[in-house]
């Protein structure tokens, strides 16, 4: 994994002050029950362990999560990613002082749970994978619900808030294992959540999981284009007078109840054209943020060297529209740092 990454696991960052909180305060489980102190397996890919092995009681906090953590607190972020990790190009970590409070009194440390347990999804991207993968039955899917119950167990007797987000790798909707879990989430005050959608069963599935829902503090839409054409030409299985309505229904909800609204925008070949379009449309619909990423390879792509447009005068002066509107605006509503490293 570090060989496929690039990352030198030698290297010294530099990196002083302020701390990561990441492997710290999250952990992410894949599909097969490996756990990542980060958020990213490729920002981070080292696993401190498996759920099908271990429950997560023991996990978090073992030795291996100790040892991660420790490349932080010396700054030299060596088992780090920073060709792909977004807080280290930025440069930006958050204050951290928490860290040693808990530490302190001898508390949990893990705030958030990130779950990327399946990864079904009613859209076939481009740029996610070459065909439909939807798991109703089968190995995949029974490991999907055993992992879904051993998260679920742990929550019931976690004595600290925790935020658990959903929908890392596949549709949190559309999937029957993520359904399950938050069908059989336990009724917690303590426990909130944050959901990752493509966006186009919000409105249908949504009232099917209503606690889930009532404890929603973030909710993200990822969408590709800004326009029909776009929209459907990368979002493939998409309709756009569909998610224009779902969109609706979210603003509608947001009036309803507090939680954040991001929209997500993968910047490619195709659709850079489209960055400004997609800011406007995200203030129409009264997002809190766009986010704006450069897109990644994962090995899914037929020569993805074709979408290096990075360093093209058309893609530079679109850039630099944005960068003008991200600086005319008081509030910090663009978020595109992967983008600027590739900024002339």
């Amino acid at each position: 994994m570090f060989d496929h990454y690039g990352i030198d696991t030698k290297k010294d960052l530099a990196i002083r002050g302020a701390r990561c909180p990441r492997p710290f305060d999250t952990v992410l489980i894949d599909k097969t029950g490996s756990c990542y102190a980060c958020e990213c397996t490729a920002w981070l890919p080292q696993s401190i362990g498996n759920l099908q092995i271990q429950p997560l009681s023991e996990i978090i906090g073992n030795a291996r999560h100790q040892h991660i953590q420790s490349t932080i607190e010396d700054g030299t972020y060596r088992l780090c990613n920073e060709h792909q990790c977004s807080y280290i190009q930025a440069g930006v970590f958050n204050a951290s002082n928490w860290i040693d409070q808990r530490r302190q009194a001898g508390r949990p440390l893990v705030r958030t749970i990130r779950l990327a347990i399946d990864d079904s999804c009613n859209l076939r991207c481009p740029s996610c994978r070459p065909s439909m993968i939807f798991h109703k039955e089968g190995s995949a899917y029974q490991r999907g619900r055993r992992l879904a119950d051993r998260v679920n167990q742990w929550l019931q007797s976690y004595p600290e808030p925790v935020t658990v987000q959903i929908g890392s790798d596949g549709d949190p909707f559309a999937s029957q294992v993520y359904r399950y879990f938050m069908q059989n989430t336990p009724h917690r005050d303590t426990v909130d959540y944050q959901i990752l959608t493509n966006g186009l069963l919000f409105e249908e599935f949504r009232t099917q999981v209503p606690h889930v829902i009532s404890r929603l503090t973030q909710l993200g839409v990822s969408m590709d284009g800004a326009s029909q054409r776009t929209y459907e030409q990368l979002r493939l299985g998409g309709n756009w007078h569909k998610i224009l309505a779902n969109l609706t229904a979210i603003q509608s909800l947001r009036q309803q109840q507090e939680f954040k609204f991001h929209i997500h925008f993968v910047v490619q070949r195709d659709n850079y054209h489209e960055m400004m379009a997609i800011i406007d449309l995200a203030e129409h619909y009264g997002a809190d943020k766009i986010y704006l990423n450069r897109i990644e390879d994962w090995n899914v792509m037929n020569k993805f060297e074709q979408q290096n447009i990075w360093h093209t005068e058309h893609y530079q002066q679109c850039l630099q529209q944005v960068i003008k509107r991200q600086q005319s605006q008081s509030r910090r509503f663009i978020e595109c740092a992967t983008l600027l490293p590739h900024l002339s």
